[in-house]
């Protein structure tokens, strides 16, 4: 667990919408480590989403650098970067960014399809959504869902492919207490048993109850980052 998956140093990113220069970030400093279970917490406006669109490779700093397992981001083309993504990274929208034409199985089979995976695409689909408790909503397409049923295939597509590092934006945000749960100990068993890392934006008190590791943003500095012991995060001691 002392590998740094990403080095963020020196960032800062500004929106300019042509009448004020909105500072989203200010010379922040992270290392994520592999294996971290950590949750991105802070009032809305202090830089969760920015900083988590820095990491998966969706946008690029103002001025600083962003390593991502080891390639500059910075310095890499925007199809490099596209690649990364498909390869190695998971992402959870809080918008879901499901294709509409497509059935819940459909959505998430696209993602092995995209990376070229041969063979039991359908069958491995399948049994992420069923893990998800989503089998019966196998054949629905978004539209016929409820948020919370799009929220999980989002998760599920995000999970299908054992990316190196998952990024979720409030992954919970649509889910009652009891999915959320479920989806939090499932994650947490993906991190123990195929060494994936899970990096949340989040308001939610489960979250940061399970999180191993919880880092607090304020006006888009890094001002807390704390690290539990195994018996202090929830479910820690199953």
């Amino acid at each position: 667990m002392n590998t740094n998956l990403v080095d963020v140093r020196g960032v800062t990113k500004d929106f300019d919408n042509g009448k004020i220069t909105v500072n989203a970030l200010r010379g922040l400093d992270l290392a994520i480590h592999e294996g971290d279970f950590l949750a991105i917490v802070g009032p809305s406006g202090s830089g969760k989403t920015t900083l988590l669109n820095l990491i998966g490779a969706l946008d690029i700093p103002t001025s600083g650098d962003v390593h991502l397992f080891g390639h500059d981001l910075t310095a890499m083309s925007r199809k490099r970067r596209a690649g990364l993504r498909l390869t190695s990274l998971g992402f959870v929208f809080q918008a879901y960014n499901l294709i509409p034409v497509l059935t819940a199985l459909e959505n998430v089979k696209f993602v092995l399809e995209l990376q070229g995976v041969d063979g039991g695409r359908h069958e491995r689909a399948m049994s992420t959504l069923e893990d998800l408790s989503l089998g019966e909503l196998a054949n629905r397409r978004p539209n016929e869902m409820s948020g919370g049923q799009q929220q999980r295939v989002a998760v599920a597509r995000a999970i299908v492919s054992r990316p190196r590092l998952v990024l979720a934006d409030e992954p919970t945000a649509n889910l009652d207490s009891e999915n959320s749960e479920a989806l939090l100990i499932m994650m947490r068993e993906l991190r123990d048993e195929h060494g994936m890392t899970f990096v949340f934006s989040t308001h939610d008190p489960l979250v940061m109850a399970h999180a191993t590791r919880v880092v607090t943003l304020l006006d888009g500095r890094v001002v807390s980052d704390e690290v539990k012991n195994a018996g202090e995060a929830a479910g820690g001691a199953n």
